[in-house]
């Protein structure tokens, strides 16, 4: 009964789950953002009457079909770019996803400009799409890989930033959320103090996008990535933003058709950016869908959706830390809709197999943070996560299926 009270004090979901065709169709707990989101129904729909009503290749044609679908396309970019508070549409750059997009930065900024010796400084809270890229540059140019550490809470420690900063990085590539613990990271302090030292700063946005906050401008970073598919909207598109004249810059990172001025046997003249990065077919329907996705949650509300967001973390510390055996991983002081936890002496993927029986769909494992789990010396954690579909009804549900399965582990 004190569950059902505290419960009480919360309101419904932010968009009902009749906006969501799978929610609609199936019995489930979807606590699973993070890893990608449920796609609304105005999203399907859209590409739905895009591919069925407007599609052509971009770009390269001259009839009216080809010429609508580039506006459609290139409009698209128009209101990526005002979701990012970027300046301008020519800063962003379409990929197949926020891990491609870190790659082009490693190849095409960071491949020209670093040298033997150079550091690159990431964080204890990293996924491995921003661990691995600065690796692999490490090893091809004989690089160093500084990493920030974190507090106890899961923070980033800022003064043991500071002192690393102090040792010269050429490039900081952080964190906007953790998708492991939920932590926010102060980023408006990192890029400051990462440009007093002269280093550029990459943002990997794809956990913090859903969340609200998001502005390149105002946070001055270099370069922002996100992905489509954890915003509501399809896969196979993500985002990178870039300072125009780092862009501008910048050498393609791949060719083919769509990113030249002109080719001969002898030599290649290249687009100007955002063209010069983007070869072959872009992702047309994808980005007609990501747009859709970022009018849809954008007239939620942002401060809706962090209010949300807020309420359903608190409510979740406040039902597992109630249920004996639940270890609650890291108490960030900001966050994002995640809440991590291990259950003790089982291992995680048996009991996401246990609640996904129940209908209870979480995420197991080392959620691509395996350099964080061993830090923190876990094999791996639970994950909720939350999206605006999410209720108290649903993490009732999480709580409810975490007692059943902890029985049936006792026996």
């Amino acid at each position: 009964m004190v569950e059902r009270s505290r419960s009480s004090q919360l309101s419904g979901p932010l968009v009902p789950r009749t906006a969501f065709p799978l929610l609609m169709a199936r019995d489930i707990a979807y606590l699973d953002s993070a890893a990608s989101a449920q796609k609304p129904k105005v999203v399907l729909d859209r590409m739905r009457q895009f591919y069925e009503t407007s599609y052509a290749n971009i770009h390269r044609a001259v009839y009216p079909l080809s010429e609508a679908a580039t506006e459609v396309y290139e409009s698209a970019r128009t209101r990526v770019a005002r979701f990012l508070k970027a300046p301008s549409s020519e800063s962003i750059v379409f990929t197949q996803n926020a891990t491609e997009a870190i790659n082009l930065i490693a190849h095409s900024f960071g491949g020209p400009r670093l040298k033997q010796g150079d550091r690159i400084l990431v964080t204890m809270l990293e996924h491995h799409a921003n661990i691995v890229p600065w690796q692999l540059l490490r090893d091809r140019l004989g690089l160093e890989l500084l990493v920030a550490p974190i507090d106890g809470a899961g923070n980033l420690d800022l003064e043991a930033m500071d002192r690393q900063l102090a040792q010269g990085p050429k490039l900081v590539a952080v964190t906007a959320a953790s998708n492991a613990l939920g932590t926010r990271t102060p980023i408006k302090d990192v890029v400051a103090g990462a440009h007093r030292v002269g280093a550029a700063v990459m943002v990997d946005a794809a956990q913090a996008a859903p969340h609200g906050g998001i502005d390149a401008i105002d946070w001055d970073c270099d370069f922002l990535v996100f992905t489509g598919h954890k915003l509501y909207g399809p896969d196979g598109i993500g985002v990178l933003y870039g300072k125009p004249e780092l862009l501008a810059s910048m050498p393609p990172w791949q060719g083919g058709g769509d990113m030249i001025r002109t080719v001969s046997f002898a030599h290649t003249e290249f687009a100007d950016p955002p063209q010069r990065f983007e070869a072959g077919t872009p992702p047309i329907g994808p980005a007609v869908g990501l747009a859709t996705a970022i009018d849809f949650i954008e007239a939620v509300g942002w401060d809706r959706v962090e209010a949300h967001d807020k309420a359903l973390t608190g409510y979740a510390l406040e039902r597992l830390q109630d249920i004996p055996g639940i270890r609650l991983i890291g108490a960030p002081q900001e966050r994002i809709g995640i809440v991590s936890f291990t259950l003790d002496g089982v291992h995680p993927h048996d009991v996401g197999s246990l609640l996904g029986e129940r209908g209870v769909c979480v995420r197991t494992g080392h959620h691509c943070a395996q350099p964080l789990m061993d830090h923190l010396g876990l094999p791996g954690t639970i994950r909720a996560s939350f999206g605006v579909h999410n209720d108290a009804a649903d993490i009732d549900r999480l709580a409810d299926a975490l007692v059943a399965a902890r029985q049936i582990l006792a026996r």
